[in-house]
Parts: C-alpha cells; sequence; structure tokens
C-alpha cells in the first residue's frame, strides 16, 4: 500500500458510508466520503484522488457519470463501482466507460482490500507513466535544441514541417552533432509520441548479431537462441524506430531491410509468419551515403527508400555563433547537477573555444565544459582551465581574413555581402560579452543605439 493513499468513498446510504469509510481508514488510508454525485464532483475538483469507491445508483448524477467524469480529467486514478443490484449490462457499461472492478454488495471487506490494492497499483504506474512521458516530452521540445545560427534555424524549420507527419526521415550530420536527440525531439512532438521510441546503433551490434537484434528471432534458430525474441522493428510497432549508423549495415541486411520497408511487416530469423507493422522509421549516419552507393557498400534502392525527407546537421565549426550560447547551456546543466555555484568563461576563454574546430562537434563541447567545470576551483574559467589543445588552437590563431569576392561581369550583391559581415561580428561580440550589448558596442567600436539598431535590422536573436 502506498502511504496516506487518497481514497474517496460516494454512497448515499449512511450506514454503508461510514462503515466503509471508517475500514479503510483503519487501514492507513486517507480517506474522504460524499453523500451525492453533486457533492462527489465538488470534491473531485478541490483533491486529488487516487481512487474513488462510488456506488452505481445514485440520485441525480450516477455512479456511471462520475466514473466518465473522471475519466476525463484524472485517467490515471482508478474508479471502482459498487452496487446492490447486480446485472451483466451494467457490469459491462462500467467496464466499457473505464471502471478499474465492478462490485456487489454486501462487500466482502478482504476482498474490496484486495481490488483497492490492486487499484493503487495501477494508478501509481499510469501516473509514472505519464510523469515519464511529460518529462521527455519537455526534455526533447525543439526549444531544447540549441542555436539561433541561421544553419539551425533551418533545420527548426524542417523539424516544424515534417513533425506532423509519418514520412521517413535521414538525418545527416558528423558524430556528435546530435543527430538522436533532433529524431527524438521529432518522435516526441509527433503523432506517435505515446507510443514507442526504438533506438538501435547499427555499428555498434556485430554483423551475425544485428539481423537477430532487428527482427528478432524464434527459439532454436540458432545456437545460443533458447526463447522466442521481439527484434527492435516489432517492440517499436504503432511507434519510431531510429537507425542510428545505418550505412555500416552489412549488404545482405540490407536487402532484408528494404522488404520491411516496403511491405511494413517483419519475419523473424527461424521463422516463417509475418508480423505486420506501424512503425516510423529515421535513419542517421555520418557518411556520405551517395559516395557509398556508388563504391557498391549500400544499396540504391534502400537510399532512395530512407532518403525521403533529409536533414542535414551542420558541424559545430559551421555554426561558431552558436558556441557561447551552446556552452552557457551546458555550464547551467551541469552547475545545477552536480549542486555547484554557477561559474562563466573569461571572453579569452570563450574566444579560445570559438576558434578551435571541434571535431567532436557538440558532444565535445558539452565534454570540454564539464570536465573544465570539474577540475578548476574557480568561478571564471580561463583559458589555462581549458584543455591544452583548445588553448594552443587560440594562442596560434590569427585573424581570419575576410574572404573579399571578386567582381565579375554578373556582378555582386554588396548589400548582401556587408550584411553579412556585420551579423557575423555582431553575433562574436555579443558571444565575448554574455549578450551585454554596451560592452559589445565598445568592442566593435560603435555606439550603443547603432548596435540595438543593427540587431533590429539584421534581425540577430541577442
Amino acid at each position: 500500500m502506498k502511504p496516506y493513499s487518497q481514497i474517496l468513498v460516494i454512497d448515499d446510504d449512511p450506514s454503508n458510508r461510514e462503515a466503509i469509510s471508517l475500514l479503510l481508514s483503519s487501514t492507513g488510508y486517507q480517506v474522504q466520503s460524499a453523500a451525492s454525485g453533486e457533492e462527489a464532483l465538488d470534491l473531485l475538483q478541490q483533491n486529488s484522488f487516487e481512487v474513488i469507491l462510488t456506488d452505481l445508483f445514485l440520485p441525480g448524477i450516477s455512479g456511471i457519470d462520475i466514473l466518465k467524469k473522471v475519466k476525463e480529467d484524472a485517467p490515471s486514478s482508478s474508479v471502482i463501482l459498487i452496487t446492490g443490484k447486480a446485472s451483466a449490462e451494467t457490469a459491462v457499461e462500467a467496464m466499457k466507460s473505464g471502471a478499474f472492478d465492478y462490485l456487489t454488495k454486501p462487500l466482502h471487506f478482504e476482498r474490496l482490500k484486495v481490488v483497492i490494492a490492486k487499484a493503487l497499483e495501477k494508478t501509481q504506474l499510469l501516473s509514472e507513466n505519464f510523469y515519464l512521458r511529460q518529462q521527455l516530452r519537455g526534455k526533447y521540445r525543439f526549444d531544447k535544441i540549441i542555436g539561433n545560427s541561421l544553419a539551425m534555424q533551418q533545420v527548426f524549420s524542417r523539424m516544424e514541417k515534417i513533425v506532423g507527419t509519418d514520412s521517413t526521415i535521414l538525418i545527416l550530420g558528423d558524430s556528435g552533432t546530435g543527430k538522436e536527440l533532433v529524431a527524438k525531439a521529432i518522435h516526441f512532438n509527433g503523432n506517435r509520441k505515446d507510443k514507442p521510441f526504438v533506438a538501435i546503433n547499427c555499428g555498434a551490434i556485430p554483423a551475425e548479431l544485428l539481423e537477430s537484434e532487428l527482427f528478432g528471432h524464434i527459439k532454436g534458430a540458432f545456437t545460443g537462441a533458447i526463447a522466442d525474441k521481439k527484434g527492435k522493428f516489432e517492440q517499436a510497432n504503432h511507434g519510431t524506430i531510429f537507425l542510428d549508423e545505418i550505412a555500416t549495415m552489412p549488404l545482405h541486411l540490407q536487402m532484408k531491410l528494404l522488404r520491411v520497408l516496403q511491405e511494413q511487416e517483419v519475419e523473424k530469423v527461424g521463422g516463417n509468419q509475418t508480423i505486420k507493422l506501424d512503425v516510423r522509421v529515421i535513419s542517421a549516419t555520418n557518411a556520405n551515403l551517395e559516395d557509398t552507393v556508388k563504391r557498391g557498400r549500400f544499396r540504391e534502392d534502400l537510399y532512395y527508400r530512407l532518403n525521403v525527407i533529409p536533414i542535414k546537421l551542420p558541424a559545430l565549426k559551421e555554426r561558431r555563433e552558436d558556441i557561447a550560447l551552446l556552452a552557457r547551456h551546458f555550464v547551467q546543466k551541469i552547475c545545477q547537477e552536480s549542486g555547484r555555484v554557477p561559474v562563466t568563461f573569461s571572453s579569452e576563454a570563450m574566444r579560445a573555444m570559438e576558434v578551435y574546430p571541434w571535431p567532436g562537434n557538440v558532444r565535445e563541447l558539452e565534454n570540454v565544459v564539464e570536465r573544465t567545470i570539474t577540475l578548476s576551483d574557480g568561478s571564471i574559467m580561463e583559458v589555462a582551465d581549458l584543455p591544452t589543445d583548445i588553448g594552443q588552437a587560440d594562442a596560434g590563431s590569427q585573424e581570419p581574413a575576410i574572404a573579399c569576392p571578386k567582381v565579375t561581369e554578373q556582378g555582386i550583391d554588396m548589400p548582401q555581402f556587408v550584411a553579412g559581415i556585420e551579423r557575423d561580428l555582431i553575433h562574436s561580440a555579443l558571444a565575448l560579452t554574455n549578450g551585454v550589448k554596451a560592452r559589445a558596442a565598445d568592442l566593435l567600436n560603435i555606439k550603443r543605439t547603432t548596435l540595438v539598431e543593427k540587431i533590429k535590422r539584421l534581425r540577430i536573436e541577442a
């Protein structure tokens, strides 16, 4: 029994109501009671009950009406109906309306305790599942994917267009760019958000085991197959499967995967029965699949089947204006998780991170921020606190020369080119000053009002 579980008893018979309430209270439950459906609805608006025990036949608002109202407003709560006039019809109606159980008078108290215990177990499980779903939705909201750069805004725009569809998606990007994070955001914001999200890294599983992991097997299919096993596709039924590092899949499995995608059905290893599926497929790779196809290592027909809607994630070095934003996000996250007083990076340290090439992309940045915070005692992280290669990258860097395009006979869009330079300079200045416009204006040797005007004109998020 969960301590202090809240139970509501509804019965228009005072003796029944008081007897049930007294017995449940003596067992350790927190019990409130109501003499009518109207009184019960008032209590339900004011309090949260895990179990509602209600008489079926009440004057005015009936037990079925209360059941339907509870299922509408508090679907995780369990409703147990009791009646002295049992019939098959009322029992069927009660169960169809969502009742946890249906008991007849006179009540057997030991039986009632067992039913309530089971109802509380179910209520707790539903509540936990609801909480976890809410946590997942919150964790994988679009705004949890950090980036103000033009490249990331284009990614967000594409995600918004496809999130409500069941289209097959191919996510392209270097390792550490957040491909699985994008896949989860699409799933948990889409039509299948309450269904399974199943991920599998095709490159992390030996080729001889991958077929069984993807499609399942039957008992005795091979040595060690001591029982039937569901594959990832079957586990993801009605939801989404995420096939990471799809380019590493062996050719003989690519053919079977193609058939699964075409027929929406799977056949277990060693079996001869097909299982119908309804699965959204999101795959990802850090390889150039077109080149892999040309080299004969990836089936062309499978490539076109997977590449219905591509999403290209930029490398971190292609979105340097997001580095300061990401670093501040990781600082806040890591300090909060570790219970440490928030720290900041000095402008020199931030510059060092902005010129570093980040071959491991966002994942490497997060690891560096965590390592720096963990190994440092101060409140301001300096260049000396960063890993040596990052500090050296800054020391050896020169101010990059502006790549000035040559004017040809076709002409050049000079205002657009100049606006692009201004936008990059303002992004860098704001990053170095943690968004303080007055300090950024000083770095750019312009007035603050001029900077604010340029931010508005260039539509820079500051």
